[in-house]
């Protein structure tokens, strides 16, 4: 298998918005971005995926772009975007762009031309009908949004700003293959590619995820632009199997790097129930098997997997899988060290490495979030509880990973000079911020630093086999193994003991999160106990 740099990376994933705010207008900004490289630097990481910045009216925040060649003014503008390019790359790190082409605002040049002029070639951009089928947006009502100005109705998977670009229309295409080399030359490490399996969509057939079409389109698209680069290219693809994703990711195909599949994240919600209908708890078991599932199942040579717990549309996983109370540092290091020393490209969202945890959120008023918002309306509607209601959105909303990064104990936790924020702060700021963190030399910070150096330096994290190992069911352990080595993680994933069997000689101890001796002479796993250690 041909190595790249993504083999042996960490990705770091910033919510501009929410990072860092230089210019004190209470939102985060690109000058804001480049003022902390030092502070990723620490860290280590190689990259970073950075949600959008393109122009953008920010009904999505972001994910609704209406010109991809400019920059949003309340992050800055290019000659900003051109420096943190430039700063990043001096000190080893990558810029990953977000590429969100399933759609675009109805802000674009494209769309307003297509909604004036029904005979303009920018029409068939867009997906029209003069009729409505049973499509569902993902936030909530019809995907079909009647046009007043054109008598027709235009397909929206997600927002009424956010209108479906059609991907049978060449034309189009290669229009926005064009402005991916225009961000390749500007010397991008590559594409965070946003819901990019809804791009071979057949609305007229309900076929939202994985069209016939789609890979002709991902291999045409590799070879009109990435393709010719070494860039790191990850599909967000919530719909994936294993085969799936070896449609994508395996070189001899020539689409992308890897995806990001999301059957672990199922676990946050009951099984057949809508995403607010959330889970009490892991179900330990079931995310063995999956991991066990996507570990063995995608080999080396013939497809990549990505690590993550979290994300921009996800809650904090400390919140929803972890312990927030007396356990929360070390069951973080728990979930860090589970995941990590599985095969593929880990990605770290931001707060993640210093332990940040779901906003206690009492009101709707304190809501940005478009999904939430469309949920609790549609809820009330139907009758719900305002309670509930709220209850569902402090646990699962997508806010809860957007308030401000906490980088101090200062007011606003240093995020802003500004008094009033886009997002709340998270009040718990005073005790889990940056600088806590970094003075600390025992701090989930410091477990997520130990973990990136591992990443980059040890090859048995990209070569080795996965082996699960049969435990308690709260226990989860997996071996590493090649005709050389072997390697042992285990991790207690829950806030009580449990017993363990540890009698193979212990020849090196790679990371740990306890007193490893203390478990060896009691066979007892403390609560959240974390440990990785070669045996041969």
């Amino acid at each position: 298998m041909q190595k790249h740099w993504w083999h042996t990376a960490t990705i770091y994933q910033i919510y501009p918005k929410s990072f860092m705010d230089a210019n004190g207008d209470g939102i985060g900004d690109l000058q804001g971005i480049i003022s902390k490289l030092d502070y990723l630097e620490k860290l280590g990481i190689t990259a970073i995926w950075l949600s959008p910045v393109y122009q953008s009216p920010m009904d999505d925040n972001g994910y609704d772009i209406s010109d991809y060649q400019a920059i949003a003014d309340i992050f800055g503008d290019m000659c900003d975007m051109e420096e943190l390019l430039a700063q990043a790359n001096q000190r080893g790190i990558k810029i990953v762009m977000d590429l969100v082409v399933n759609h675009t605002s109805d802000e674009h040049a494209w769309f307003i031309e297509a909604r004036e002029n029904a005979a303009s070639p920018e029409r068939d951009y867009y997906i029209w009908r003069d009729q409505p089928n049973d499509l569902v947006s993902t936030f909530s009502g019809s995907a079909w949004e009647y046009d007043d100005k054109s008598g027709q109705y235009y397909l929206h998977l997600f927002g009424k700003k956010q209108p479906d670009l059609n991907w049978e229309n060449e034309e189009l295409r290669h229009n926005i293959y064009d402005m991916m080399n225009f961000w390749i030359d500007k010397g991008i490490g590559g594409f965070r590619m946003d819901v990019i399996d809804l791009l071979g969509k057949i609305p007229d057939q309900n076929i939202r995820e994985n069209g016939p079409k789609l890979h002709d389109y991902l291999k045409e698209m590799n070879q009109a632009s990435f393709g010719k680069h070494d860039l790191l290219t990850v599909g967000e693809t919530w719909g994936a199997t294993p085969e799936i994703a070896k449609q994508y990711s395996n070189p001899k195909h020539q689409e992308l790097s890897m995806v990001f599949q999301f059957e672990h994240i199922g676990l946050q919600h009951k099984p057949d129930r809508p995403k607010w209908d959330y889970a009490d708890g892991l179900d330990v078991p079931a995310l063995k098997r999956i991991f066990n599932k996507w570990q063995t199942q995608l080999e080396l040579g013939e497809g990549w997997n990505s690590l993550f717990w979290n994300n921009h549309d996800l809650p904090r996983v400390l919140s929803i899988w972890g312990d927030t109370g007396s356990y929360r540092e070390k069951s973080a290091k728990a979930l860090a060290i589970l995941l990590h020393l599985m095969r593929g490209t880990p990605y770290i969202y931001q707060g993640e490495e210093i332990g940040m945890t779901n906003y206690p959120f009492e009101g709707l008023e304190q809501l940005d979030d478009i999904e939430s918002l469309n949920y609790a309306k549609e809820a009330l509607e139907n009758g719900e509880n305002m309670a509930d209601i709220i209850d569902s959105i402090r646990v699962i909303g997508r806010d809860n990973a957007r308030t401000p990064m906490q980088w101090s104990a200062e007011p606003q936790a240093c995020f802003s000079s500004s008094s009033e924020t886009w997002l709340p702060v998270n009040p718990n700021y005073e005790s889990i911020n940056v600088a806590a963190a970094l003075e600390d030399k025992n701090s989930i910070f410091y477990t997520y630093q130990q973990l990136v150096k591992l990443r980059k330096e040890a090859e048995w994290l990209v070569d080795a086999d996965f082996e699960l190992m049969e435990t308690d069911e709260k226990v989860f352990a997996y071996k590493r193994y090649t005709e050389d080595e072997t390697y042992l993680v285990v991790v207690n994933l829950s806030d009580q003991d449990q017993a363990i069997k540890l009698t193979c000689p212990i020849k090196e101890i790679i990371i740990a999160n306890t007193d490893l001796q203390e478990v060896i002479n009691s066979q007892i796993l403390k609560p959240w106990d974390a440990f990785c250690v070669r045996v041969k």
